[in-house]
Formats: structure tokens, sequence, C-alpha cells
């Protein structure tokens, strides 16, 4: 019989009801064989085995064959075919080979135990792996981490807390899966807290994977103290800095705002240097708005001969339209695919049109859109909208508005810009149309937040709120800064409050209650004259607001970093690093 050339889960064959072959009836031997030797059989098993460690792509196929040679297979093979199911994700098949094990008496094995509740866990049936957990034998440390992957794979955030709680005893698996399983689902805090927890418990010393986790959560925290202590336990534990944990690093210190911090570490690391890490540093220097020395990076790059891929392209594209490159960034367009025989994709595509609508190329930005080979995403139709307001080019930017809607329903952004177009062309009418469509679609407007950092301690302002703990201090400096700006001769952009309301009063009085500048408020009154001041907002900052913070960076003589959900401002003496506000 020739061998399969398939696996046996696309067979007709199934572990489940496979019966092994009739063996032929041999004359009784006068001696058996002595305690321990190797029957034929086991000596085929052992070879099977041992061809699928060196295989593990094959291990399924292999264990099929093994199979049909009428050979038993031993734990080996059962825990190296269901660490193949797992990887492919394929649950009939783990199955197959549990109810196989089962009935060989193999299942109680603790290699192929932990097996079947990893490929279980990985494949989504917790069900199933916490029966095999539940009703085996007693479980080890790899089964606990097993099953607490599977709780990490799945939603139900109170069930992977309460069964961590429950170990016995946790090792940097286990640590480690919590704290990427917080950073995954935007809980940033809570890994960091995690990240203390496991230091108190002294149970095991993090490694890189704990390093790269936590400092991620750090880097969109924007917590640069913290960052700076992570930082600094990696070089007093010893930890071996590899390419993920300095471009980890590279990205702290960029989102941060500390781009020589990010520097540093990228000069240090020659070594180690990967795409990722060039990538790392190209995308450090694009949201800081260093673009010029983004462009000369990229030319160190080639020179040192890395090739780029998409991610590079992707951050030089976006370095352009930041600084209004417009030749630059149609020649890098033109290079990607001319020289590199890179596939532009749809982000390649919005960075095109988002250079041409800042450069107020509109008709540029249209065709961009109209030779795409995909559909336009949200992020196309947004930046259209965005230049459009700023722009004023009201009926481009009311079409692009529904446009943007249609692409993400369930996105504030789209109804807000839309909403922010009416306001300004006074189509009241307008506005209230796409508030109650936005009601009526059950989408709410997220509120604005920014958060500042304070001796490792991370103060969020919301917006309009007056219950922070220093709000009386917060409201007398608020009320300072104002008597600031009106002996500099500034005037409140009321333009940026988008409310049918007459009253100026109503609308400076909003102004003044935006998150930055409570947050900003707050530093002054917290931090020592000249040190810089570092804010993280969750939406984008206002043209009122930017203009503010930039004269008071020459009032107060500070550097005023802003990081929004759009790009880095850094403020100093009375100018900014990413040009106008528009």
């Amino acid at each position: 019989m020739p061998p399969p050339t398939v696996p046996f889960f696309l067979t007709s064959t199934t572990l489940a009801t496979a019966a092994k072959p009739q063996r032929q009836q041999l004359p009784a031997q006068p001696q058996p064989p002595s305690c321990g030797a190797k029957t034929p059989a086991d000596s085929l098993a052992a070879a099977y085995t041992a061809r699928m460690r060196l295989n593990p792509h094959l291990a399924l196929r292999l264990f099929d064959h093994l199979l049909r040679s009428g050979a038993d297979p031993d734990p080996i093979a059962y825990a190296l075919a269901l660490a193949r199911c797992a990887r492919e994700r394929a649950h009939p098949a783990a199955a197959q080979l549990h109810g196989h094990a089962a009935k060989s008496g193999a299942a109680s094995h603790r290699r192929v135990r932990n097996g079947l509740i990893h490929a279980y866990s990985v494949c989504g049936m917790l069900c199933d792996a916490r029966k095999v957990f539940d009703y085996g034998p007693e479980v080890d440390m790899i089964a606990w981490n097993c099953l607490l992957r599977g709780y990490a794979q799945g939603r139900d955030a109170g069930a992977l807390r309460e069964f961590f709680a429950r170990m016995p005893a946790r090792d940097s698996v286990s640590w480690n899966t919590v704290i990427a399983w917080c950073v995954v689902n935007g809980e940033h805090e809570e890994a960091v807290a995690v990240f203390r927890e496991m230091l108190v418990s002294s149970e095991c010393q993090p490694d890189r994977v704990t390093l790269v986790s936590v400092i991620s959560a750090i880097a969109y925290l924007g917590a640069l103290a913290q960052g700076l202590w992570a930082h600094a336990y990696v070089c007093r534990k010893e930890i071996e800095v590899d390419e993920k944990l300095s471009s980890a690093l590279i990205n702290m210190y960029s989102k941060c705002g500390f781009i020589e911090g990010a520097v540093y570490v990228f000069e240090n690391s020659c070594a180690l240097r990967s795409v990722d890490t060039w990538n790392a540093m190209l995308a450090g220097f694009t949201a800081s708005g260093c673009s010029e020395r983004a462009l000369e990076l990229f030319t160190r790059m080639e020179s040192s001969g890395f090739v780029p891929n998409k991610i590079t392209f992707n951050s030089l594209l976006n370095a352009c339209s930041h600084a209004g490159f417009v030749e630059e960034g149609v020649g890098y367009f033109e290079r990607m695919t001319n020289s590199y025989s890179i596939v532009p994709d749809i982000a390649h595509y919005g960075c095109m049109v988002d250079l041409f609508c800042r450069a107020g190329l509109f008709e540029k930005a249209e065709e961009m859109i109209q030779m795409m080979p995909m559909e336009p995403d949200a992020a196309v139709w947004k930046a259209l909208v965005g230049a459009c307001r700023t722009y004023k080019n009201f009926e481009l930017g009311k079409k692009a508005g529904h446009r943007l809607i249609e692409a993400a329903p369930n996105d504030h952004a789209g109804y807000v810009l839309l909403s922010n177009i009416y306001a300004l062309d006074g189509n009241w009418k307008g506005v209230h149309k796409v508030r109650k469509l936005m009601l009526d679609c059950g989408v709410q407007k997220v509120p604005g937040s920014s958060s500042i950092e304070l001796d490792g301690v991370i103060h969020e302002f919301i917006s309009g709120d007056k219950s922070h703990s220093r709000k009386r201090d917060v409201y007398q400096m608020l009320s300072e800064i104002c008597q600031q700006l009106k002996i500099a001769g500034y005037a409140p952009d009321t333009s940026q409050v988008l409310l049918d309301i007459d009253d100026e009063d109503v609308k400076e009085s909003s102004l003044a209650l935006h998150s930055e500048k409570l947050a900003l408020a707050f530093g002054l009154i917290s931090t020592a004259p000249g040190t810089p001041i570092r804010i993280v907002k969750n939406l984008r900052v206002c043209g009122d607001c930017h203009n503010v913070i930039k004269l008071l960076s020459k009032i107060y003589g500070r550097c005023i970093i802003v990081r929004d959900a759009n790009r880095f401002h850094r403020f100093r003496e009375g100018s900014c690093s990413c040009g106008d506000y528009w």
C-alpha cells in the first residue's frame, strides 16, 4: 500500500476509530525477548518520533504513517503531533489524537496531557482544555501555564485574573502571559501594576520578554520616568538587549518625547540592528517631527546594506507628509515599487493622500484615491476631511465626511469631523442632523483626556472635569495663565468651539477647560522652573490649545511636549517643531 499523500485528518481515516492492522500470527519462540529489549515495532516507533523531532512541520503526516505501520506511538510522538495541532489551530485533529491516546492509555502521560491542554487552549476550546486539566492526575507548572494562555486568548478578563490568582506557583511564563494580555487589550496601567507585583512577589526574575511588554505599556502611557527606570533595570540586571528589546526601548523613548534617548539606544545597538530596529528609529523621528533626520537615517540604512520593507516606506512617506516634502514623497513612493518591488498597500496610499491633502493639492489627492486598487479605508477619508476643514473646502469635505462614516460607522471621529465641517460652514441644521445620526447609531464621542507624569505617578485630566484632587491649585494657575495670555495680546480662537452658541464668554470658558490646558497648569505648579513638561492626549490637540501652548512655552521658558492622537508637538520659546497647526 503506497504511503498517504495528505495528512490523516483530511482523509477518511480517523484516529478515534482507526483499528490496528491485523498482524500475521507467528509461531511461538522458544525464548521470549529479555526484559528491556526493543521489538522491531518499538524501533520503528522511535525512528518516526526522531523524524517528527527533526521535521515538526510534518509531525501530523509522520504520525499518520506511524499508525499505518502498525507500531504504537510513544508519549513523545503524541506530544509532537499535538504541538503541530496547536500551531495549525487544528482542533479536529487534536480531538482525534485525544481519542486515540485515551484508548492506548497514553492520555494520562504528563507530556501528552500538557500537549492536549495546550492544543485545546490555543484552538479556543477552553472547556475541553479545562476537562483535561481538572480530571487528570496532578498537574505541573507547564499545564497551569498552558491553560493560563488559553484564558489570555479569550475575552473573559475576570476568569484570567481568577485563574492567575489560583496558581500555586508562578514562573516568568505565567507573569509574562498576564502582562502581555494587559498590553494587547489596552490595559497599559494594569500591565505596569502587574510588573510591580511581579517584582514584589520575588517568585521569579523578569526576563527580556517581560521587559519588552512592560516597556511597550510605558511607551503608550508616555511615562518617561518609568521608562528610564525600566531601562536602568535592564542595565543593572545585565539583561541581554536583543533586537526586540532595543526596538521597544527606541519606541518608548520616542513616544515619551525624549528622542535623544531613542538615538542613544539606536547608536549603541550596532551589532544588534535589524530592519525592525531601523524602522523603530525612523518612526521615532517621524512622530517627533524630525522629518529631515528620518530621511537622513534612511540614507544611512541603505548604505549599511539593509533592505527596507513596507514599514520603512510607511514611515518615510509619513515624514514627507508632516514636513510638506511633496516631491520627495512622490519620489519615495516610486522608488518603493521600481527599486524594491514593494507593492503599495492601503497604508502607503493613505500616506500619499495625506501628503497631497496637507499641501492643499486636492486634485492630486482625489486622483490618488481613484487610482487605488483597493477600496479607500477610514484613514484615507479622514485625511481628506481634515484637510478640507483646514483649507475650508466645505463641499468636498461634506462628501468625504459621509464616505468616512460609511467606512467606519462605529468610530466617533467621522461624525465629529463631519459635524465640524458643517459648523464651520455655519450650517447648524447639518450639525444637528449628523449628531442625531451619531445618536441613532449608538456612537458616543470620546471625551478629551490628557495625562502628565509626576514622580512616576500618572495624573489624568478630562476636558471640563473639575474633580481633580488639586483642582483649586490648577484653577488658580489657569487664572494666572489667562492673565499672562491677555498681557501678551492673545485672543481666544472661539471658532474652535463648534457649538451653536452666541455668547463668546461661554465659548472662551469652554476652551479654557480643555484637558491639555488643565494638564499643563498642573505641570507648571508641580515642577521646577525650566523642567520640560510632557503631556499625552488621547485626541488631537485643537488649534486654540496649540497656539496657547506655543505662547506659554515662551512666557514660562519651558519646553512643552504634547503627544496627541496624530503626532508630537514640541513647543519651545514660542515655536513648535511641527510648524503651524493645521
